[in-house]
């Protein structure tokens, strides 16, 4: 066997206890052996301003691109809040864009999976995510579109599915995104 592909998580939720964390955990639980995962802390970064641009990038920035630039694809996570993405997810992808033309998400292979513990299911922030990730000529997986509605009724604290159809839809998810990242990787 090859050695896995490596997927790097951005969770756009700060909240200790986050469903979006608790969505990513179980997929974690249910990803097949040809996927490893590792989340990326995105909650230290500052705000992107070109004029930080330097030779000398902040600290956070520098260790936020360092630790997406080895992986072979990214998985985001992500809450919505007022129908779209959180700010901090917002800036983790303008930080991970830039320096323009070289940052380290452009042409990744992604997958979006959105969750709410409402009703609607966080179409809205999908979709407003989906439009970053295009312009960064980021392949992004379609099919399945994962949106998650009551998250804290289907996924437990520790990443535990509650119902069968829950975890058999999110296992073929993850089983998904394996075949999408081996398909789009960067050489």
């Amino acid at each position: 066997m090859s050695e896995p592909y490596e997927i790097a998580i951005l969770v756009g939720s700060l909240r200790k206890g986050s469903f979006s964390r608790r969505l990513g955990d179980a997929l974690v639980k249910l990803a097949p052996d040809t996927l490893t995962f590792k989340y990326v802390e995105i909650g230290d970064l500052p705000y992107y301003n070109e004029d930080l641009e330097t030779e000398t990038p902040p600290a956070a920035w520098t260790t936020f691109r360092d630790a997406i630039a080895p992986v072979d694809g990214v998985l985001f996570i992500t809450p919505e809040y007022n129908r779209s993405i959180p700010a901090v997810l917002k800036n983790a992808v303008d930080v991970g864009s830039r320096p323009y033309a070289a940052g380290v998400l452009n042409g990744k292979p992604a997958a979006i999976a959105a969750q709410t513990p409402g009703t609607m299911g966080a179409f809205g922030a999908a979709h407003h995510l989906r439009q970053m990730l295009v312009a960064l000529g980021m392949p992004t997986m379609a099919h399945p579109e994962l949106y998650i509605a009551k998250t804290h009724e289907l996924v437990t604290e520790d990443g535990n599915v509650t119902n069968e159809g829950t975890e058999a839809f999110l296992k073929s998810f993850v089983d998904a995104l394996a075949v999408w990242v081996g398909k789009h990787k960067q050489s």
